[in-house]
Order: C-alpha cells, then structure tokens, then sequence
C-alpha cells in the first residue's frame, strides 16, 4: 500500500481547513480543486482576482462551481487583525504597526496568521516562494510546539520494495533545516519525526541514530555526538512513556537489515526493523534522501515541516498539482496530531 493509499483516507477523517497560500500558480488551482473534490480538506487559497483569473486560465480550471474559498490577501477584512496580532508577537525586535500592516502583505505571512488564528488547521506553499521563505513566516507566526526548541524536517520515503526488515515506508530526517544539529537538537528532531511518522502511518516508530559506528566500533567526536543523543532519547521517550524504540549510534545496513544486526547489534531493540532514519547532520540527510529516491525508485514526499506549533509544509519549486494534493493530504494528518 502506497502512503498515499493510507494518507488520504485518514485525511478525510479530520475535517480539516488547508489554506494554500500561492494561488497565483495554475498548479496550487489544479491541486484546490482535487483536494476538495477527493474529501481530503476544505481549502483556503490565498489570491487576488487578477492572480486567479491568470492562473485559472492558465490551468485550465474553474474554482467558481467548487466550494474552495477564495481570500484576497492584499484587501482582506482580517489584515488589521492579523497585523496586531503579529505586531504583539514581533513589538520586541522593534516592529511598528505599521511595519506588521505591510508584512500582512505578504501572502506568506497572511496565511500563516490564518493557521495562527484558527481559520485553518496548516498550509502549504513553496511551489514559488523559496523554502528560507516560507520557515522564517512560520517561525515568526506560529513558532515551535512545546517540549521543541528547534524545527525540523522529514522526508517519507515510499519505498518501491521493502527494507530487509520488511519496512515499505521510511522517514528520514533532518534533511532540509538543520545544518549540523548537536545531540540535543538530534533527539528534538527524532522525537518530531517519530510523531510524524506515526500521525502519517499509523505505525509505532523504531527511530535509528545513524553513524558510520555501531555501539563503540569505532571512537571519533562525531560518533559521541550521536552516541550521546541516544541516551537523551531514551531517557525522553522513557519520560513521556510514548512506546517509541530507538537505538544508536548505529549503522545503516544494522538499522535496517535484520542478519546484519544480527551480527553488529544482538542485542539492538531495532533489530534490523527500523522505520524512522536519524541523520548526524544536514549533508548526509540530504544526499541520502536524493540517492534513495534516484537510485531505488522510492517517492519522497517533502521536506514535512514539523516540531511547529501548528502544521506549515513546503514544496519543491518543480512540484507537480499532484505533489501538493499529497502534500495536502500530509498537514491534514499533522494537524490531527494537534487536536
């Protein structure tokens, strides 16, 4: 069963709100339209009349007969509100009113105050705004979740074959934010994933921290750092009695081979079967994520904002209408987590 197959039934249980802020792109009106018509969410896109007009066209799609909701960001009856509030939060830095008013005028901004406020559940954007973008309007509306000091992302990879633990679907993280996180910022970040994951398959999480060691076969300051999140870890996930396994550091292939482990970890709890991928650092996430889904066929499904207050996703510029309609399908699920 692909995530998909799994998401979007689990979606149409929440009864969620999306705003999708980039409504100027006919790929976000070609993804509206599908999202309410398949039952995943109601939609909020964000555009001017012009914007919509041109992108509609251009699309080859009419939202007028469906029930997405059109917002005018740049002339919205909530601006005032939405800069007041943004005002109260941001006043500290120096901000003026007048500075958050022109902020509101950023369809960025303006949606993340939507989610802020409780007109939705999460967006989604990215198809044209970069992703520095879209984390500094959701840092700056809606901030971390309490128990996270940092954001983090994940990619689910959809795999086209199993793991040899048995394992179709992986999460991998940080491959989108954090550049170089230390241990305490690693276990922010497999804690975050774990609740991913689990909102997105229903699955319980078996989180590997990752390393070129596997429990002291070699010593090097970069394998302590992860050594030293595992513990934290499991003195976390001990605490919030929340069912998760984790073990590190640990190799990949003892991670995810169980005749492998076998040898290298006996008496690993993974044993072979993880199914949430901690990476030491932002460089080896990355290139992972891009060799897994080059080389092996795997869909990846990303970079999933989490560790926020509430669910803000990003896109990839080369997104297709059917990438934000799963993208969609992802916050929805995230959002059910917050309830």
């Amino acid at each position: 069963m692909s995530l998909l197959d799994i998401l979007i039934p689990r979606a149409r249980e929440v009864e969620a709100v999306i705003v999708l802020a980039e409504g100027q792109d006919p790929r976000v009106i070609r993804a509206a339209r599908e999202i309410v018509r398949r039952g995943i969410a109601g939609v909020i896109v964000l555009a001017t009349p012009d914007e919509l007009a041109k992108a509609s066209d251009a699309a080859g799609v009419s939202l007028a007969q469906t029930d997405v909701q059109i917002v005018d960001f740049q002339n919205s009856e909530y601006a005032e509100n939405f800069a007041e509030e943004f005002h109260r939060l941001r006043s500290h830095k120096g901000l003026s009113l007048d500075q958050a008013r022109q902020i509101m005028k950023n369809r960025l901004y303006f949606g993340n105050m939507m989610v802020r406020q409780g007109m939705a559940q999460g967006m989604v954007a990215g198809s044209i705004a970069s992703t520095p973008d879209m984390l500094r309007a959701a840092f700056r509306c809606i901030g971390t979740a309490p128990g996270y000091r940092i954001a983090s992302s994940c990619f689910m990879m959809d795999l086209t074959r199993p793991t040899p633990g048995g394992e179709d679907i992986l999460a991998y993280a940080d491959c989108g934010v954090n550049p170089d996180p230390g241990p305490q910022q690693l276990v922010d970040i497999a804690a975050a994933t774990a609740e991913t994951f689990t909102a997105l398959t229903g699955r319980t999480a078996r989180v590997a921290f990752l390393s070129f060691s596997t429990h002291g076969s070699a010593r090097h300051p970069l394998v302590n750092k992860v050594a030293r999140a595992t513990l934290a870890a499991r003195e976390r996930f001990t605490r919030e009695n929340n069912g998760i396994i984790c073990d590190g550091e640990i190799q990949a292939d003892a991670a995810i081979v169980p005749d492998v482990a076998a040898k290298k970890c006996p008496d690993s709890e993974l044993a072979g079967r993880a199914n949430v991928l901690i990476f030491p650092d932002l460089q080896s996430g990355n290139i992972c994520y891009k060799l897994t889904e080059r080389l092996a066929g795997a869909r990846a499904y990303g970079p999933i904002i989490q560790g926020l207050a509430h669910p803000v996703n990003d896109l990839s510029r080369g997104c297709s209408a059917e990438d934000i309609v799963g993208v969609a399908a992802i916050t929805v699920c995230q959002a059910a987590r917050l309830k």
